[in-house]
């Protein structure tokens, strides 16, 4: 089940997944964490938090209208492949179209490439490297 969590709450698996348990909760921060138009899923199975994004109202490109853009998405590894990320990027953009937003994005690592695919977004870069983490794309995708 996807509800609404918050800041805090994404910064465990952000950690466990994304910088593999090597920094301190706050390091796992991001820009924009905070602002009160950003906001945070969680995909909850038997009350488990398995998987986390975060949504931050960000514009990218050229692209017109209101953009947000999604990250810090994981999803525990014991949970990866059954379907709990799509349904939560799925939940995030039929809420987003509610609120007349136009288009989500984000920087994907190359391994997650596929998944994005899979939920309909598109690469728009070319690929591009992030010191310390690896090599990325832009996706996007339109939502109305």
């Amino acid at each position: 089940m996807v509800k609404f969590i918050t800041a805090d709450d994404v910064l465990p698996i952000r950690n466990e997944i994304l910088r593999e348990g090597k920094l301190e909760l706050d390091q796992c921060r991001f820009v924009g964490d905070d602002d009160p138009a950003s906001f945070h899923l969680g995909y909850f199975v038997n009350e488990e938090l398995v998987c986390v994004a975060s949504f931050h109202p960000q514009g990218y490109g050229e692209f017109a209208g209101k953009g947000y853009q999604l990250r810090g998405m994981a999803t525990l590894n014991g949970q990866q492949g059954k379907g709990v990320g799509t349904q939560l990027v799925n939940f995030a953009i039929v809420y987003l179209r509610g609120q007349k937003v136009n288009y989500v994005w984000c920087n994907a690592r190359k391994v997650a490439v596929s998944f994005y695919m899979n939920v309909g977004f598109e690469v728009v870069s070319k690929e591009f490297d992030i010191p310390g983490i690896g090599p990325h794309y832009a996706m996007y995708v339109k939502i109305q």
